[in-house]
This record gives structure tokens, C-alpha cells and sequence, in this order.
């Protein structure tokens, strides 16, 4: 929902991957990143088919799984800016990729004539403000010293892309770089190589409706715990999230109407508060009201790095109880 570029990057290149792969292998040679055929013979049209469609499915499948995952950019910044970042990063990685095999052929002697195939270089590039900007949540810890966070699946699957073909290091090395200098304020590319704004619109209006995807209307189901008192807790923040949920749709009509911020640590109060157990319908005097919860400030300045002002950081996380995943979820959706 909301991200209709990552969709379209998700399916086509996806979907002729595996055309190519199974059924038209003889046109496989069309979408080949040829160096060799580029530099000496000026087919530049192999820059646009070699570095689009992958030609192994392993890389298919990884380059597909990040796309999906990064997909919190296109919904955080919008379609637009989105896209300017994956153009400007796929000519700036474009034009690395020529400057590091001319590098490797000088320093090193070795002569590489043709790079793997697929989206990679703008996909590499999108680890430059993954790592920046979206906080590190430890989930789990494993032997007591190696921490497992929200971030830990995306970095696996980045070095599984990256070990995947003798050359990628180049892919993934022109990426990292184009990341950071499109992200460089200083240099600021972002200003020169980005989509105008009639391009935009016209996309908007062709291929938006096409990929877009409707609004989820059922909260999904949590994976169950291994013991009863994770499955317990599992159950708990369920019921949270769902009560916060709707109560947002409940009171919506009363944000536009009083203008505004409404306070929603009184209308969501945590859920070890609620003095019924069953849930049944109880209004707690001001003497019962327990009292604001206290906000890290830290976990304040992480909402704020990725986009939030402060006091929306300070009531999403008074809400959550602390809660940064669920705070984070609330304000992406809201």
C-alpha cells in the first residue's frame, strides 16, 4: 500500500527474469551488461537492458526482497522523490561502475568485460539511507553477545546478493558510493538528477492506478510464540495496536474539526492500565487516570531523524508506552 514504484520494480523486472530464465533463454543475450560492447562499439542500449532486468533468479529473488523492504522510502518521502533517488543513483552508479573496472584493469591488471545483470546498483545504493535513517531495534540476542535487530534480515540479504557473482563487488561498491554522494548535501545532486514534476503527473496517471494496492482493512495475524508467555505477550500488543487502530478511526472527524494535535496518550492509554481485565466498558475517573508516561529521549530523537516533529515523536511514543516500533507504525500510517 502506498508504495506503487516498489510494486512495478517488484513485479516486471521480476516477471522477465523469469520469462527470460525458462522460456526465451536465446534473448538473454539482449539484456546482458556488456562492457566490452558499450565501451568499443557504443551500444548504450545495454546500459538500460543489462543494468534492469537480472539474468540469474537467485539475484531475482534477493534484489526482490530488498525492493520490498525499502519500500518504507517510496511511503516516507513519496513517489516522486523516491524515484529521483533511484535515477540519480542508477546514472551515478552507471558511470562508477566504467571508473572502477578501469581502476581494477590499471591497479590490478585484471580485465572484466561484462558486470552481472539486474537493478543492483540503485538497489546497493538504498543501504545508504537505510543505515542512516530508520533506528536500530534490537529484537533478540543471541548467546548473550550478538544482538539481532530489525535491521539484521535486510543486511543478510544484501550480503547474499553480494557474494553471489565474481564481480558484484563492483555493483555493490558503485552503489554505496552513488548513495552517498546523491545523499550529500553538500554536492547536491539531488537537485540536478530528479524526475520533473509533468513526468511525474503522467506516470501518476498512467501506471499509478495499474500497481497501486488498496488500504489493508484486517490487522495481520501475529506469528505464534514458541512459549505460553511470548504467545501471551504476542496477544497483548495485538490488542493494543487494534485498540489504538480503531479508536484513530473513531476520533479522526474530531482531529479535522478541533484542529490540531489530540492528546493521544488520554485516548490510548497503555494497556497494562486498564483495570478491566475482560475489557468491558469502564470510564476511570481523573483520581484512576494513571499518570503521562515518561519518553526517552532518545527514542525521541530517532522519530525525529526519520522525519517526525518533535511533538508528534513525544505523543506517538506516550502512546505506545514507549513502544518504537509500534509508535513508528502509527505515524507511517497516520
Amino acid at each position: 500500500d502506498k508504495a506503487p514504484l516498489s510494486k512495478s520494480l517488484l513485479l516486471v523486472p521480476s516477471a522477465i527474469s523469469i520469462l527470460l530464465t525458462l522460456l526465451f533463454q536465446h534473448y538473454q543475450k539482449f539484456f546482458a551488461y556488456n562492457l566490452q560492447a558499450i565501451k568499443e562499439d557504443f551500444q548504450v542500449w545495454r546500459l538500460i537492458c543489462g543494468r534492469t532486468v537480472c539474468l540469474d533468479l537467485k539475484d531475482t529473488f534477493c534484489s526482490s526482497l530488498l525492493i520490498y523492504n525499502f519500500r518504507i522510502f517510496e511511503r516516507r518521502y513519496g513517489s516522486r522523490k523516491f524515484s529521483s533517488f533511484l535515477l540519480g543513483a542508477w546514472m551515478l552508479s552507471a558511470l562508477f561502475d566504467l571508473l572502477l573496472v578501469e581502476a581494477a584493469q590499471y591497479i590490478f591488471g585484471i580485465t572484466i568485460n561484462s558486470l552481472p545483470s539486474g537493478f543492483l546498483g540503485p538497489v546497493f545504493a538504498l543501504f545508504v539511507p537505510f543505515y542512516s535513517s530508520i533506528p536500530r531495534v534490537q529484537v533478540a540476542q543471541v548467546l548473550g553477545h550478538f544482538s539481532i535487530t530489525n535491521k539484521t534480515l535486510v543486511y543478510i540479504l544484501g550480503l547474499q546478493l553480494l557474494t553471489s557473482g565474481s564481480y558484484i563487488w563492483i555493483l555493490a561498491l558503485s552503489g554505496l558510493v552513488s548513495g552517498i554522494f546523491y545523499n550529500s548535501s553538500i554536492l547536491k545532486i539531488h537537485q540536478i538528477l530528479c524526475v520533473p514534476i509533468w513526468v511525474a503527473k503522467i506516470f501518476s496517471w498512467t501506471l499509478e492506478p495499474i500497481f497501486s494496492s488498496a488500504e489493508p482493512t484486517n490487522e495481520a495475524r501475529v506469528g505464534m510464540g514458541a512459549t505460553v508467555d511470548i504467545q501471551r505477550q504476542q496477544r497483548m500488543e495485538l490488542l493494543d495496536r487494534q485498540i489504538m487502530m480503531s479508536q484513530v478511526a473513531q476520533m479522526r472527524w474530531q482531529r479535522q474539526q478541533q484542529g490540531g494535535m489530540i492528546n493521544w496518550n488520554r485516548l490510548f492509554p497503555p494497556l497494562r492500565h486498564r483495570h478491566n481485565a475482560n475489557y468491558q466498558d469502564h470510564h476511570p475517573s481523573e483520581q484512576d487516570t494513571p499518570p503521562p508516561t515518561e519518553v526517552s529521549e532518545e527514542q525521541v530523537a530517532r522519530l525525529m531523524e526519520m522525519g517526525f516533529s518533535r511533538g508528534d515523536a513525544l505523543e506517538a511514543l506516550r502512546a505506545s508506552n514507549n513502544d518504537l516500533n509500534v509508535a513508528t507504525n502509527f505515524l507511517l500510517q497516520h
